[in-house]
C-alpha cells in the first residue's frame, strides 16, 4: 500500500497565536530548535508561517528610515515586517500547503515547485494535522530492502505485469533493485523499470534481461502494387 503524507508527517506540531508578541515567537524557536513555526486564528485553523527571515528583518537598518515614495511593493512588505509586534504582523501569507492523503510523490514535486523546505499539513477546515518536512520525505528510503524487494516480485512483476516470477530473478541491495531473467517481450523491459522506480524506497534498477521477441522493431515499410507504379 502506498504510503501517504500522514504516515510521514511529524504530528507534534509547535503553533503559535496570531497575537503572540515578538519575543516569544523567537523563545519558542530557540526551545524547540526549528527555524519557522505555523501561526493559527482562535479557531485553531492556519493562517499563515513565521520564520526566522521574517524575525531577522528587525536588524535591518536601513529598514528603520522613512519609507521612500518609489519604494517597491517588497520593500514596503519587509518594512511593515520589521515594524511588526505579533506573530500576525511578522507571518507570510497565503502558505503552501497540502492534505494529510496527499502521496509523497506529490509532496516531493510541491515542495520543488514552490522552494520550500517544509509544508504543513491542513484537513478541509484549515486546521493543522501535522507538519511535513523534507527529512520525513527521506524516511521512506529506510524501507528494508526485503520489503522492497518482496513488493517488486509479487505486487510489480506478477500481479501487475503477470510475468512468471521463475523467469526473472529480483534482488535488491540498499535500495537498488537488480533485474536477471529473459521476459517474453522486448517492450515489457522499459514499463518493468518505470514500475519498479515508483515503488517506495527503491533508489535505482540495475536491468540484466533478455527476451525472447524484439515487438520494438520498427516494421519496414513495404510499398504495395498501385502505389510501385507512378501514375499515368
Amino acid at each position: 500500500m502506498k504510503l501517504t503524507v500522514s504516515d510521514v508527517m511529524t504530528r507534534t506540531v509547535v503553533v503559535v497565536r496570531v497575537s503572540t508578541p515578538f519575543k516569544d515567537v523567537v523563545r519558542r524557536m530557540q526551545e524547540y530548535r526549528v527555524s519557522a513555526l505555523p501561526v493559527v486564528d482562535d479557531e485553531d485553523r492556519l493562517v499563515g508561517l513565521v520564520s526566522e527571515g521574517d524575525l531577522i528583518l528587525k536588524e535591518d537598518p536601513e529598514l528603520e528610515e522613512a519609507a521612500h515614495l518609489f519604494e517597491g511593493r517588497q520593500r514596503r512588505h519587509e518594512r511593515e515586517k520589521a515594524a511588526g509586534l505579533v506573530a500576525g504582523e511578522l507571518m507570510t501569507t497565503p502558505v503552501v500547503t497540502l492534505g494529510p492523503e496527499a502521496t509523497l510523490g506529490d509532496a516531493a514535486r510541491l515542495m520543488h515547485r514552490k522552494g520550500v523546505k517544509r509544508l504543513p499539513v491542513v484537513d478541509g477546515a484549515g486546521r493543522i494535522h501535522g507538519i511535513l518536512s523534507r527529512s520525513d520525505l527521506l524516511k521512506v528510503f529506510l524501507r528494508e530492502d526485503a520489503d522492497i524487494e518482496r513488493e517488486v516480485r509479487e505486487d510489480v512483476v506478477r500481479r501487475t505485469l503477470w510475468i512468471d516470477t521463475d523467469t526473472v530473478t529480483v534482488t535488491v541491495l540498499d535500495g537498488v533493485v537488480r533485474l536477471e531473467g529473459q521476459l517474453e517481450r522486448r517492450s515489457l523491459i522499459p514499463v518493468l523499470e518505470r514500475l519498479i522506480t515508483a515503488v517506495e524506497g527503491v533508489v535505482g534498477v540495475e536491468e540484466h534481461l533478455s527476451f525472447n521477441v524484439d515487438d520494438t522493431a520498427s516494421v519496414p515499410e513495404i510499398p504495395f502494387p498501385w502505389t510501385a507504379v507512378g501514375r499515368r
